[in-house]
């Protein structure tokens, strides 16, 4: 389901989706609204990319947004002005929710904006992300809960952490190190999905 949002006091214009034509939407996922999704990125179905309320929301090339991902934000519109603490600013320009390039959103994943996830990171399964930023090549273990904070490039978080304050953040992360064991994870995460973005659309699934 793709379409455009509707206009209301919080959303005066109503935008269309713009997804890039190597991009595929599962028939069974919704993207709505002010919404851009990149290059090769796979949508899976039950998948919901809403951009009706907060927006814009971003989606970078080679990403994935898997089964029961839900992407939504905050209002940043009221009364005629932008509600600047909830937008997150990324190469100048600011969104909702950003996610960048080659980022995994594994299945029932919630990134509610104002969120920034950087290149190369790995989301993993029932993870919250809300008002948060996780910087490039980072690991979030599943079932963790990020409120609030900044993780650090390169680091991960181990399973089932609350993260509620940077005080948490800090001492829970942990630094990825060679012998971490998900380091490669996210590699082989974008190469499947990606390919599964291919193939679906060759397929003409619609």
């Amino acid at each position: 389901m793709i379409h455009k949002n509707v206009v209301t006091d919080f959303s005066p214009e109503a935008h269309a989706p713009r997804i890039d034509p190597t991009a595929y939407v599962h028939p069974l996922g919704a993207v709505i609204g002010n919404v851009s999704i990149g290059r090769r990125v796979f949508v899976s179905p039950f998948a919901s990319v809403r951009g009706d309320e907060g927006q814009p929301l971003h989606v970078g090339d080679e990403s994935n947004v898997q089964d029961g991902v839900i992407i939504h934000a905050l209002e940043t519109f009221h009364e005629g002005h932008a509600v600047e603490k909830n937008l997150v600013e990324v190469q100048g320009k600011k969104y909702a929710v950003h996610v960048g390039d080659r980022v995994s959103l594994a299945h029932q994943v919630q990134v509610h904006g104002p969120a920034a996830i950087g290149n190369d990171c790995f989301i993993g399964m029932k993870v919250l992300v809300f008002k948060s930023r996780i910087e490039d090549g980072c690991v979030i273990e599943p079932s963790c809960v990020l409120m609030g904070v900044t993780i650090k490039a390169g680091h991960y978080v181990p399973a089932g952490s609350v993260l509620a304050n940077q005080a948490d953040a800090d001492r829970l992360s942990k630094k990825i190190t060679d012998d971490y064991a998900f380091r490669t994870l996210n590699a082989g995460v974008v190469h499947v999905n990606t390919n599964l973005a291919d193939a679906y659309r060759k397929a003409g699934i619609q």
